[in-house]
């Protein structure tokens, strides 16, 4: 991975100076588009923490919440803190999001990697590791529908990715590492899964209830936790593990069997059935959509 050095004319370097402009090679977000659909659907939970978990297996960004973010001393915080602004720069209009104030809050996220990661300098405004986020996002919302909503046409899968770069243009970041194609992402996925991505510690952490149980949450009484835990421990691990991509689990070790794949198949295929979506679909908006979902949906 290249490596992004904290001079002002680099970090500027990495930034689109026209964030909003209007691409060919890209569809629009909006009522309409599959990220729309995809991406706020509430079901999204049954995924775990994939996404968060696979940007912190690459070094550069795993090193940058090691050394910047309240991840460790917080876990909650940090989500809350981190989510609401993407999911309005998905479901905000094209002249109204918060894309460029997301870039901004990683101006300063820089430092020098562990010995054990090649030493050196990383930046979170380098291309490569900004836009190795956001492509744990595009693949949360392909995993997602793909495994708990339906089986996705290519078209589908191809649509799906031309709508992301739309989103990913709208942080104002370089796009000069960003796959043209649905072809080429899926090439670009396969090499940084297969090739590029390690056991970070700050992944090795965000998974580790997986063997030793969820620490108590702030503000939830430690007698009602010891009632809640024998059943939330086993689902978050059942679905955290499941959600992983097969090399990531052994190079997290995390412990799964040729049955809980089975378990985790039929699982997935219940949620896909028509029945399920037959009941999901008369929900009210509210049950089935999330909070900034919610607004894109009634603003448009």
């Amino acid at each position: 991975m290249t490596e992004l050095v904290d001079k002002p004319e680099d970090i500027d370097a990495a930034r689109d100076t026209a964030p909003d402009a209007a691409h060919d090679d890209a569809l629009p977000l909006g009522p309409q588009s599959l990220v729309w659909r995809y991406f706020g659907d509430n079901r999204m939970y049954l995924i775990g923490p994939r996404p968060a978990v696979l940007q912190n297996m690459l070094a550069q960004l795993g090193q940058g919440v090691l050394d910047h973010s309240v991840f460790f001393d917080d876990t909650a915080a940090r989500v809350k803190r981190s989510l609401p602004p993407i999911f309005n720069t998905v479901y905000g209009s094209d002249d109204d999001h918060p894309g460029t104030q997301v870039r901004d809050f990683h101006t300063e996220i820089k430092g020098t990697m562990a010995p054990e990661y090649g030493g050196g300098r990383y930046h979170a405004l380098d291309p490569e590791t900004y836009f190795w986020a956001h492509a744990t996002f595009v693949d949360q919302v392909l995993y997602f529908a793909d495994t708990f909503v339906k089986r996705l046409t290519r078209a589908e899968k191809e649509q799906i990715y031309l709508e992301s770069k739309t989103w990913y243009r709208r942080y104002g970041v370089s796009d000069r590492v960003m796959p043209a194609t649905y072809d080429d992402f899926e090439r670009y996925w396969d090499k940084m899964i297969d090739e590029i991505v390690v056991a970070h510690p700050t992944a090795k952490y965000g998974v580790g209830y997986v063997t030793k149980g969820f620490p108590c949450p702030k503000g939830v009484p430690a007698w009602a936790w010891r009632l809640i835990a024998p059943v939330f421990n086993p689902v978050a691990a059942f679905l955290t593990t499941g959600g992983m991509p097969p090399r990531t689990r052994e190079l997290l070790g995390l412990p799964w069997s040729e049955r809980q794949e089975r378990r985790y198949q039929r699982f997935a295929a219940l949620w896909r059935s028509r029945p399920v979506n037959w009941v999901w679909d008369r929900l009210p908006m509210k049950v089935r959509y999330n909070g900034y979902a919610q607004k894109g949906y009634a603003r448009a």
